[in-house]
Protein backbone atom coordinates (compact mmCIF):
# COMPACT_ATOMS: atom_id res chain seq x y z
CA UNK A 1 0.00 0.00 0.00
CA UNK A 2 0.97 3.40 -0.51
CA UNK A 3 0.70 4.55 2.98
CA UNK A 4 3.68 1.74 4.24
CA UNK A 5 5.86 2.87 1.74
CA UNK A 6 4.97 7.03 2.92
CA UNK A 7 5.72 4.78 6.13
CA UNK A 8 9.04 3.37 5.27
CA UNK A 9 10.02 6.48 3.40
CA UNK A 10 9.91 8.34 6.67
CA UNK A 11 11.70 6.24 8.50
CA UNK A 12 14.42 6.68 5.78
CA UNK A 13 13.90 10.57 5.81
CA UNK A 14 14.63 10.13 9.93
CA UNK A 15 17.48 7.33 9.97
CA UNK A 16 19.34 8.55 7.17
CA UNK A 17 21.65 11.80 7.62
CA UNK A 18 22.67 11.73 3.63
CA UNK A 19 20.17 13.03 0.80
CA UNK A 20 21.67 10.05 -1.65
CA UNK A 21 20.37 7.12 0.41
CA UNK A 22 17.23 8.18 0.55
CA UNK A 23 16.69 9.32 -3.08
CA UNK A 24 18.37 6.00 -3.93
CA UNK A 25 15.74 4.23 -1.79
CA UNK A 26 12.62 6.47 -3.03
CA UNK A 27 13.86 5.88 -6.58
CA UNK A 28 13.98 1.80 -6.28
CA UNK A 29 9.71 1.62 -5.40
CA UNK A 30 7.40 0.76 -7.50
CA UNK A 31 5.96 3.56 -10.13
CA UNK A 32 2.51 5.17 -8.76
CA UNK A 33 3.95 4.15 -4.66
CA UNK A 34 4.87 7.95 -4.32
CA UNK A 35 5.42 10.67 -5.80
CA UNK A 36 8.27 13.49 -5.15
CA UNK A 37 7.40 17.56 -4.80
CA UNK A 38 10.08 18.12 -7.86
CA UNK A 39 7.78 16.43 -10.13
CA UNK A 40 3.75 15.53 -11.69
CA UNK A 41 2.28 12.54 -10.05
CA UNK A 42 3.21 9.19 -12.56
CA UNK A 43 -0.46 7.65 -12.26
CA UNK A 44 -2.53 10.77 -11.90
CA UNK A 45 -5.28 8.59 -13.08
CA UNK A 46 -7.48 9.58 -16.00
CA UNK A 47 -7.68 13.07 -17.40
CA UNK A 48 -10.21 14.97 -19.89
CA UNK A 49 -8.47 17.26 -21.99
CA UNK A 50 -9.09 21.16 -21.14
CA UNK A 51 -9.12 22.32 -24.92
CA UNK A 52 -5.93 24.72 -24.36
CA UNK A 53 -2.52 23.29 -24.53
CA UNK A 54 -0.98 26.04 -22.19
CA UNK A 55 -2.66 24.62 -19.47
CA UNK A 56 -2.96 21.29 -20.37
CA UNK A 57 0.82 21.45 -20.13
CA UNK A 58 1.19 22.35 -16.44
CA UNK A 59 -1.50 19.79 -15.23
CA UNK A 60 -0.56 16.30 -14.48
CA UNK A 61 -1.71 13.48 -17.40
CA UNK A 62 -2.20 16.61 -19.22
CA UNK A 63 -5.90 17.70 -18.65
CA UNK A 64 -8.56 17.73 -15.90
CA UNK A 65 -8.50 14.93 -13.36
CA UNK A 66 -11.86 13.06 -14.68
CA UNK A 67 -12.24 11.19 -11.02
CA UNK A 68 -11.89 14.18 -8.44
CA UNK A 69 -13.08 17.67 -7.00
CA UNK A 70 -11.64 20.19 -8.75
CA UNK A 71 -11.47 24.03 -7.38
CA UNK A 72 -11.75 26.95 -9.47
CA UNK A 73 -11.61 29.97 -7.05
CA UNK A 74 -13.01 32.99 -8.38
CA UNK A 75 -11.93 36.89 -7.97
CA UNK A 76 -15.66 37.77 -9.45
CA UNK A 77 -18.30 36.03 -11.31
CA UNK A 78 -17.82 36.49 -15.01
CA UNK A 79 -14.34 36.60 -15.70
CA UNK A 80 -14.38 33.52 -17.85
CA UNK A 81 -14.67 30.71 -15.76
CA UNK A 82 -17.05 29.21 -18.25
CA UNK A 83 -15.36 29.82 -20.87
CA UNK A 84 -12.66 27.86 -19.97
CA UNK A 85 -15.04 24.46 -19.36
CA UNK A 86 -16.74 25.09 -22.88
CA UNK A 87 -14.53 21.99 -24.21
CA UNK A 88 -14.89 19.51 -21.89
CA UNK A 89 -18.95 20.73 -21.57
CA UNK A 90 -19.04 20.81 -25.73
CA UNK A 91 -17.38 16.55 -25.57
CA UNK A 92 -20.46 15.48 -23.71
CA UNK A 93 -21.51 12.01 -24.77
CA UNK A 94 -25.59 11.75 -26.14
CA UNK A 95 -26.07 9.15 -23.37
CA UNK A 96 -24.59 11.53 -20.43
CA UNK A 97 -25.77 14.90 -18.48
CA UNK A 98 -24.30 18.11 -17.46
CA UNK A 99 -25.30 19.28 -14.02
CA UNK A 100 -25.24 23.04 -12.84
CA UNK A 101 -25.99 23.53 -9.55
CA UNK A 102 -26.88 27.17 -8.01
CA UNK A 103 -25.44 28.73 -10.75
CA UNK A 104 -25.30 32.65 -9.74
CA UNK A 105 -26.51 34.29 -13.07
CA UNK A 106 -28.82 32.55 -15.86
CA UNK A 107 -26.51 30.93 -18.57
CA UNK A 108 -27.15 31.85 -21.74
CA UNK A 109 -28.63 28.93 -24.19
CA UNK A 110 -27.43 30.38 -27.74
CA UNK A 111 -24.04 30.82 -26.62
CA UNK A 112 -23.76 27.45 -24.89
CA UNK A 113 -25.27 25.87 -28.24
CA UNK A 114 -23.14 27.70 -30.82
CA UNK A 115 -19.90 26.38 -28.51
CA UNK A 116 -21.37 22.95 -28.72
CA UNK A 117 -22.94 21.92 -25.51
CA UNK A 118 -25.97 19.66 -25.63
CA UNK A 119 -28.46 21.69 -24.25
CA UNK A 120 -30.96 18.96 -23.97
CA UNK A 121 -28.56 17.36 -22.04
CA UNK A 122 -28.10 20.34 -19.44
CA UNK A 123 -30.16 20.26 -15.74
CA UNK A 124 -29.90 23.13 -13.84
CA UNK A 125 -30.85 22.90 -10.37
CA UNK A 126 -31.52 25.48 -7.98
CA UNK A 127 -31.93 23.84 -4.21
CA UNK A 128 -33.31 26.35 -1.82
CA UNK A 129 -31.00 25.49 0.91
CA UNK A 130 -27.44 25.38 1.46
CA UNK A 131 -27.58 21.51 2.99
CA UNK A 132 -29.92 20.92 0.35
CA UNK A 133 -27.11 22.10 -2.12
CA UNK A 134 -24.44 19.68 -1.20
CA UNK A 135 -26.37 16.64 -0.82
CA UNK A 136 -27.95 17.51 -4.78
CA UNK A 137 -24.10 17.90 -5.69
CA UNK A 138 -22.93 14.85 -4.14
CA UNK A 139 -25.65 13.15 -5.75
CA UNK A 140 -24.81 14.03 -9.01
CA UNK A 141 -21.50 12.95 -8.69
CA UNK A 142 -21.91 9.92 -7.54
CA UNK A 143 -24.99 9.07 -10.07
CA UNK A 144 -22.27 7.84 -12.44
CA UNK A 145 -24.21 9.57 -15.25
CA UNK A 146 -22.72 12.83 -15.31
CA UNK A 147 -20.15 13.77 -17.89
CA UNK A 148 -19.24 16.73 -15.45
CA UNK A 149 -20.90 18.02 -12.46
CA UNK A 150 -20.51 22.23 -11.86
CA UNK A 151 -21.79 23.66 -8.49
CA UNK A 152 -21.41 27.50 -7.15
CA UNK A 153 -21.04 27.45 -3.27
CA UNK A 154 -19.67 29.98 -1.32
CA UNK A 155 -19.91 28.38 1.87
CA UNK A 156 -18.63 24.80 2.62
CA UNK A 157 -16.42 23.10 5.09
CA UNK A 158 -13.91 20.52 5.33
CA UNK A 159 -15.91 17.95 5.56
CA UNK A 160 -17.96 18.85 2.61
CA UNK A 161 -15.15 19.58 0.68
CA UNK A 162 -13.93 15.79 1.60
CA UNK A 163 -17.49 14.46 0.80
CA UNK A 164 -17.15 15.75 -2.94
CA UNK A 165 -13.91 14.17 -3.14
CA UNK A 166 -15.00 11.31 -2.42
CA UNK A 167 -17.68 11.37 -4.78
CA UNK A 168 -16.30 12.49 -7.81
CA UNK A 169 -13.46 9.26 -7.04
CA UNK A 170 -16.29 7.01 -6.89
CA UNK A 171 -17.89 7.77 -10.02
CA UNK A 172 -14.80 8.70 -11.67
CA UNK A 173 -16.48 12.08 -12.47
CA UNK A 174 -14.82 15.60 -12.20
CA UNK A 175 -16.64 18.00 -10.64
CA UNK A 176 -15.99 22.01 -10.75
CA UNK A 177 -16.37 23.77 -7.50
CA UNK A 178 -16.85 27.87 -7.97
CA UNK A 179 -15.67 29.27 -4.88
CA UNK A 180 -15.01 32.81 -3.86
CA UNK A 181 -11.38 33.89 -4.32
CA UNK A 182 -10.79 34.98 -0.46
CA UNK A 183 -11.17 31.10 0.35
CA UNK A 184 -7.66 30.57 -1.51
CA UNK A 185 -5.42 30.32 1.82
CA UNK A 186 -7.44 27.98 3.26
CA UNK A 187 -6.87 23.95 3.18
CA UNK A 188 -8.85 21.64 1.00
CA UNK A 189 -8.69 17.87 0.23
CA UNK A 190 -9.29 18.60 -3.71
CA UNK A 191 -6.27 17.71 -5.51
CA UNK A 192 -6.64 20.36 -8.60
CA UNK A 193 -7.16 24.51 -7.23
CA UNK A 194 -6.75 27.35 -9.84
CA UNK A 195 -7.66 30.96 -8.78
CA UNK A 196 -9.08 32.43 -12.18
CA UNK A 197 -9.12 36.28 -12.77
CA UNK A 198 -9.40 38.60 -15.56
CA UNK A 199 -6.38 40.26 -17.29
CA UNK A 200 -7.58 42.46 -20.11
CA UNK A 201 -9.58 40.18 -22.57
CA UNK A 202 -7.47 36.98 -21.14
CA UNK A 203 -8.43 34.99 -18.26
CA UNK A 204 -5.37 34.61 -16.08
CA UNK A 205 -5.13 30.62 -14.13
CA UNK A 206 -3.04 30.31 -10.89
CA UNK A 207 -2.47 26.95 -10.02
CA UNK A 208 -2.59 26.95 -6.16
CA UNK A 209 -2.46 23.41 -5.93
CA UNK A 210 -2.00 20.41 -7.61
CA UNK A 211 -0.49 16.68 -7.95
CA UNK A 212 3.42 17.75 -8.77
CA UNK A 213 5.57 20.90 -7.77
CA UNK A 214 4.50 24.18 -7.46
CA UNK A 215 3.46 26.21 -10.48
CA UNK A 216 6.16 29.18 -11.55
CA UNK A 217 3.89 31.42 -12.88
CA UNK A 218 0.15 32.62 -13.92
CA UNK A 219 -0.89 31.53 -17.15
CA UNK A 220 -2.54 33.28 -19.23
CA UNK A 221 -5.93 32.07 -21.32
CA UNK A 222 -7.08 33.84 -24.74
CA UNK A 223 -10.77 32.07 -23.89
CA UNK A 224 -12.39 34.64 -26.04
CA UNK A 225 -10.66 33.41 -28.63
CA UNK A 226 -11.72 29.88 -27.81
CA UNK A 227 -15.15 30.51 -27.94
CA UNK A 228 -14.68 32.04 -31.34
CA UNK A 229 -13.11 29.43 -32.82
CA UNK A 230 -15.56 26.49 -31.34
CA UNK A 231 -19.05 29.08 -32.23
CA UNK A 232 -17.04 28.86 -36.33
CA UNK A 233 -16.92 24.84 -36.32
CA UNK A 234 -20.29 24.52 -34.58
CA UNK A 235 -22.28 27.21 -36.53
CA UNK A 236 -20.17 28.58 -39.58
CA UNK A 237 -22.82 31.49 -40.54
CA UNK A 238 -23.36 32.30 -36.56
CA UNK A 239 -22.17 36.16 -35.48
CA UNK A 240 -20.05 37.06 -32.87
CA UNK A 241 -20.36 34.61 -29.62
CA UNK A 242 -22.55 36.61 -26.47
CA UNK A 243 -20.95 35.69 -23.28
CA UNK A 244 -21.75 32.60 -21.85
CA UNK A 245 -22.56 33.73 -18.27
CA UNK A 246 -24.94 36.54 -19.50
CA UNK A 247 -28.47 36.97 -18.07
CA UNK A 248 -30.16 37.35 -14.72
CA UNK A 249 -29.75 36.70 -11.13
Amino acid sequence: MATSALRIADDVRHDTPDAEPRQAFLAGLPAGRVWQADRFAQRPGAVVPTGFAVLDAELPGGGWPAGALIELLLERPGVGELSLLLPVLGRTPPEQWIVWLAPPLQPYAPALARAGVPLARLLIVRPEHPHTLLWATRQAAVSGSCSAVLAWMPHIDNTGLRRLQLAAEESGTPLFLFRPGTVAGQPSPAPLRLMLSACGAQLEVRILKRRGPPAARPLLIDVRAGEEAMAEAGNPQGAGMAGVGSGTR
